[in-house]
């Protein structure tokens, strides 16, 4: 296999700065907010985690490629980010697992992969000055053209990304695949599942292995899209609820915060990420954009009624302001290390906590594993057993 023809590439930032680079997946020209990535691996989920939609992203690891892609570390059902951002590309993957190379399933998918950035300086450009809005293209070879394209494009602020994820239709998840339900929900029945939770998990851009995890939990999973009404999910009747990680500006999913607002209060709850910041929202709170937010497999949260300190697999660049919960029934549960910054909540009252991390850590570490475990614990207490 030869190595393939590598394009010049200019990325613009709308601040002005320009990254220059090589496309290894041929022309193109897409535009997006510019976030980076520290996680030493993990680059196809990182890919495939649909909290990335609008983004494009920087990894901090030098070498990207060398494992090659296989399709059972897919958290979706495709490629989320709007390109890939690395210093060295390894056309050449060295994996037993490996089925295709990076470029290849990059190609596959339209998303540009551009190697030769200075990453080093665009992260330190990114922390300084924040995650911003920019350009890449092969065919303007403009910087200052490009500069204007970056400023043109949608801010984060205010944008709803979870209707462009979120499933069209519900499904179960059972065997750890996605099995179409062919009915109405009106009509559904729960599948015979002796000694399974029956999870509801609302869809705002669910990653595939947060469902491996609450199935190997003992769950039932019935996955429903983000536009779900409160009737809905009470004529499933589930021991649970679970709001799942998504993209964008969580004060613009307004109608996902008018249903959590209905549906706190009814049955033990589980949010992470985007789940999480909708949960402060629906209790009243605010959220706040992130000056370059949290993304990689490797930040350190404290657990506030442990004092022990996990690693945890973080994606996000909103964060809910702990301020505007002071006067709710609300406890601080766990806080990052790095910015103090709120990563956890748990009610006083109601079965109900969240996390801003990913504890499904794909990619990242297991130390935050024992949440679902957490939940189903919850389930136990509200109704004893799982059965009918």
């Amino acid at each position: 296999m030869e190595p393939q023809e590598r394009i010049k590439a200019i990325l613009a930032l709308e601040d002005g700065r320009i990254f220059e680079g090589w496309s290894f997946t041929g022309p193109a020209e897409v535009v997006g907010e510019v976030v980076f990535n520290t996680s030493m691996s993990g680059y196809q989920e990182i890919l495939t985690d649909p909290s990335y939609c609008g983004q494009m992203v920087t990894m901090t690891y030098p070498l990207i490629g060398n494992y090659g892609i296989n399709h059972q570390d897919i958290e979706s059902e495709r490629i989320q980010v709007s390109a890939f951002l690395m210093r060295e590309y390894q056309e050449f993957p060295s994996n037993w697992r490996a089925e295709k190379s990076l470029r290849d399933y990059l190609v596959e998918a339209g998303v540009p992969g551009i190697e030769g950035i200075d990453t080093r300086a665009l992260t330190r450009h990114i922390r300084l000055a924040g995650a911003m809005r920019g350009a890449v293209s092969t065919i303007d070879l403009d910087p200052d053209s490009l500069v204007e394209k970056a400023k043109a494009a949608p801010d984060m602020v205010g944008r709803d990304l979870v209707r462009e994820v979120t499933s069209r239709e519900p499904f179960l998840w059972m065997g750890g695949k996605k099995v179409p339900i062919t009915t109405s929900l009106e009509d559904f029945q729960w599948p015979d599942a002796p000694g399974k939770w029956r999870v509801v998990a609302i869809d705002y851009g669910v990653k595939f292995n947060i469902l491996r995890q609450l199935e190997r939990a003992g769950c039932l999973v019935v996955v429903l899209p983000a536009e779900v009404r409160p009737d809905q999910i009470d004529r499933l009747e589930p021991h649970g609820l679970f709001l799942s990680n998504g993209p964008g500006d969580p004060a613009a999913v307004t109608y996902a915060v008018d249903t959590l607002r209905e549906e706190l209060h009814k049955r033990p709850t589980f949010g992470i990420c985007l789940g999480h910041q909708l949960i402060g929202l629906a209790l009243e709170g605010r959220t706040f954009k992130l000056k370059f937010g949290h993304r990689g497999a490797n930040q350190p949260v404290k657990d506030l009624s442990t004092g022990k300190v996990e690693i945890t697999s973080q994606n996000h660049g909103f964060c809910v302001d702990m301020k505007s919960l002071a006067e709710r029934d609300l406890e601080l549960s766990h806080i990052n290390l790095n910015d103090n910054t709120l990563e956890g909540l748990a009610h006083k009252k109601l079965p109900l906590f969240s996390v801003q991390y990913h504890p499904e850590a794909a990619p990242g570490p297991h130390d935050a594993s024992y949440l679902f475990e957490r939940f189903v614990g919850l389930m136990e207490k509200e109704f004893g057993s799982a059965s009918p």
